[in-house]
């Protein structure tokens, strides 16, 4: 069952969080989510398995330019995550629904997402869900404090 996230869901949502993004820790997850969650701008959508949550989605509305768009504000998918053991089931695709639609009533005419331009599983996935490849970039870093004058 699926449903739309509260501030009662933000350690598992967490939870699930950090094994999407395992380069934060989950108090610091916890926190962002739960600042999330007090906005009108984002929503978080969670999938519940007999009483055990298995996946989350997280949209938020982009009123910032985003690639590929031209209309404001735009939903993003800013993520999407579901337990190995509960995937092809099609969970994802009913979180993806659920953001789309939030979206919708939003106000949005446009949703988009973005991922690594190495993670091929996600690549598939939005191709799969009709997203259509809107740019690619190479982004850039310089660390100042090594280079001398």
């Amino acid at each position: 069952m699926i449903r739309k996230s509260t501030a009662s869901d933000s350690i598992a949502l967490a939870q699930l969080a950090v094994l999407l993004w395992p380069n934060h820790t989950l108090k610091e997850l916890k926190q962002e989510i739960e600042t999330l969650l007090s906005s009108r701008n984002a929503a978080f959508f969670l999938d519940i398995d007999q009483d055990v949550p298995v996946g989350f989605a997280q949209c938020q509305l982009r009123q910032d330019y985003v690639e590929g768009t031209s209309s404001s504000p735009v939903g993003y998918l800013e993520g999407v995550f579901v337990l190995e053991s509960h995937r092809k089931q099609g969970i994802a695709t009913r979180l993806l629904q659920h953001c789309e639609q939030w979206a919708r009533d939003n106000g949005c005419v446009e949703f988009a997402s973005d991922c690594a331009i190495t993670n091929m599983e996600s690549y598939a996935f939005h191709m799969k869900f009709g997203f259509q490849e809107a740019n690619r970039i190479i982004c850039f870093r310089k660390n100042l404090s090594e280079m001398r004058e």
